[in-house]
């Protein structure tokens, strides 16, 4: 890791401008990476010109929002640095940007399904987040406190509060020394993990109500269509959270939550608990993520969708039909 630290360093000396992207509907890591590093790079290169591609940040991550990075914009880019985004179609229109007006790429990212877009790829799938990564690829001493603040959010994101089978010890070690720069790390957990507004709590008993249990109890899913958005005039993001509650029913080996994002056309998020890959079963499907937490698009109605997904998972557990009884 020390020899990516030097060249992460080195292409950002070298560079004028850079620009830093996360992936589209951006979660706590895709935030707290981006602005981690922005504010590590304002912090101790205040000569570069550094520009964000983050949309629709939630207000509960305002605590390390800057309204200034996000909107700064420049006609070319000397670096680009992609954050937690394992292909380029994740970074949404700013893959674009990446592509045709950018010099050098610089893929960072923690999936096991990424794509090695980049020019350069540090790519780690064994690290619990992409903030995980992005903390040994820093001087710790030049590590500001609102720095530590954005890269803590990263991690109790995708750690659901250090409760994932992907906390590690390292995971651990790196989060104690982000406390000991002095943040208010109950508040971060409370304010962007824990609390939810009254819009999203609705959403949620709505989701747990009609949630199905299909395989014997094995699986259990969940569907927001896009009329039931548009009743509570809800964003994709009010929906965070729902998956993982779904997840800790019990008896549940996978939780699927299905939100229309057009007519027949579903974001698909999966969860498993022990031993089924869902990130293989997002790849088939062009999506991806990780063993225990992946994502894909789909078309079709919810049961095609259902029926499509819950064939991979019955391959996986080697669960079979039951033969007709002969009379």
């Amino acid at each position: 890791m020390e020899d990516n630290k030097n060249y992460l360093i080195g292409a950002i000396e070298r560079a004028d401008s850079i620009a830093i992207s996360g992936h589209v509907r951006p979660d706590g890591d895709a935030i707290g990476s981006s602005m981690g590093l922005y504010y590590y790079l304002a912090d101790n290169y205040p000569e570069k010109t550094v520009c964000v591609f983050l949309e629709d940040v939630p207000d509960s991550f305002a605590h390390i929002r800057d309204e200034d990075a996000m909107t700064r914009r420049m006609d070319h880019y000397d670096l680009f640095i992609a954050l937690d985004s394992g292909d380029v179609e994740r970074l949404g229109d700013a893959g674009k940007v990446m592509q045709n007006d950018s010099d050098y790429i610089i893929n960072i990212d923690h999936h096991i399904t990424n794509t090695l877009f980049g020019n350069k790829n540090i790519v780690d799938a064994k690290a619990s987040s992409t903030c995980q990564i992005l903390f040994t690829l820093m001087d710790e001493e030049k590590i500001s406190k609102l720095t530590a603040m954005a890269l803590y959010t990263g991690i109790i994101h995708d750690t659901g509060v250090f409760k994932h089978s992907n906390t590690s010890y390292q995971t651990m070690r790196i989060a104690g020394k982000l406390m000991r720069k002095g943040i208010a790390f109950g508040e971060i957990i409370d304010n962007s993990f824990y609390n939810k507004t009254y819009k999203q709590l609705q959403i949620m008993g709505r989701c747990l109500t009609e949630s199905v249990r299909v395989m014997d109890g094995l699986v259990i899913f969940a569907v927001m269509r896009l009329k039931d958005m548009e009743f509570y005039g809800a964003k994709p993001s009010d929906l965070d959270g729902v998956i993982d509650e779904l997840r800790t029913t019990e008896g549940v080996e996978v939780a699927i939550l299905l939100s229309e994002r057009a007519p027949d056309e579903f974001k698909v998020s999966m969860r498993s608990n022990q031993v089924v890959d869902v990130a293989s079963i997002a790849k088939y499907y062009g999506g991806g993520g990780h063993i225990k937490a992946s994502g894909c698009t789909m078309q079709g109605s919810s049961y095609d969708v259902i029926n499509a997904l819950t064939a991979h998972i019955e391959n996986q557990l080697g669960v079979q039909e039951p033969e007709d009884e002969e009379e």
